[in-house]
């Protein structure tokens, strides 16, 4: 059994000790994460990298805050991708190739264009899940998300089941 992910998801919340909200959103993050990557037939590997930028997506906010005095995307695409490769170097037994596609996941997964490949697809879905539910986000947003951003089956699913179906749910 390869346990390389849940000792890097055990590593991450200790990276994040003290901050409940952010270990909470990668948690989440992970397992929509799994779910959409599995019910959209990922082989192995392509999942197994998958699980491991979800853990770890959010890695660069904390030193963006101490480095630019801001958490947005585009500090958070810059600082995190070495954070997660020292973190999964020590963990061990990721290969190079594996390493290095979890670090540019983690440094596009802001960047909504030119998503290539569906590790990527399904990364920027489950972040978008996850966001859409802590803003409180309204139905206009979800839906903007549907039509521009999601692209999965299983990915749209979700959302529409999470967001958009009130109105079928009765009463």
């Amino acid at each position: 059994m390869n346990t390389q992910n849940a000792e890097l998801l055990s590593a991450m919340i200790h990276y994040d000790r003290g901050d409940a909200p952010r270990i909470q959103h990668l948690v989440k993050v992970h397992g929509f994460a799994r779910a959409i990557g599995l019910l959209e037939g990922l082989d192995a590997d392509t999942l197994h990298v998958l699980e491991a930028a979800a853990i770890v997506h959010d890695i660069g906010i904390h030193p963006s805050l101490r480095k630019h005095g801001s958490s947005a995307g585009k500090y958070q695409e810059l600082e995190g991708p070495p954070e997660a490769e020292t973190l999964m170097r020590g963990i061990g037994g990721y290969t190079e190739e594996q390493i290095e596609r979890v670090k540019y996941l983690v440094g596009h997964h802001h960047t909504y264009t030119d998503i290539d490949g569906l590790d990527y697809q399904i990364l920027v879905e489950a972040d978008f899940l996850v966001n859409l539910h802590e803003h409180a986000s309204e139905f206009e947003s979800a839906q903007s998300a549907y039509d521009k951003i999601f692209v999965t089956a299983s990915g749209k699913q979700m959302l529409v089941d999470m967001f958009m179906s009130k109105a079928d749910i009765p009463q």
